[in-house]
């Protein structure tokens, strides 16, 4: 009877770890689309991830909605040469998932060729439509 009970639990527990495992695959998905987006400035995707609600905060402390965020990197204002993402961690809670991770990027705002090392929190949100943007906080490493 205790063996039977033992290997109830050691399932479930099995099965759980194996859909969170599933759940940070899929945000660390979202997060590689965002990279993509962002580098090739795609208007169509980064209004498919962001939320509406999003608050988009940048290391010097301006902080864009949505359509702010959306309008610079598709404009080329915010132009974003290549971007590399280090020591990423997700942790998901329910329907919320905590990103972060160290951000080093080339950009080419404005025409003058520049680096950024930023430290990155993202936090997503499971929708219908998949994983989307909700907020995201960047300070300088």
């Amino acid at each position: 009877m205790y063996k039977l009970l033992f290997i109830s639990i050691l399932l479930t527990a099995s099965t759980m770890i194996s859909a969170q495992d599933k759940t940070v695959k899929q945000v660390a998905t979202a997060v590689e689309q965002l990279r993509k987006a962002m580098v090739d400035g795609d208007q169509q995707m980064l209004e498919k991830l962001a939320d509406d609600q999003l608050s988009y905060g940048h290391s010097g402390g301006h902080i864009d909605d949505k359509k702010e965020f959306v309008d610079k990197i598709a404009s080329g204002k915010s132009d974003f040469v290549t971007i590399e993402l280090l020591e990423q961690s997700i942790v998901v809670s329910g329907k919320t998932a905590i990103v972060r991770h160290t951000l080093n990027a080339a950009t080419n705002d404005g025409g003058k060729p520049a680096e950024v090392h930023l430290k990155v929190l993202l936090v997503w949100q499971k929708h219908n439509s998949g994983w989307k943007l909700l907020a995201r906080q960047a300070v300088k490493a």
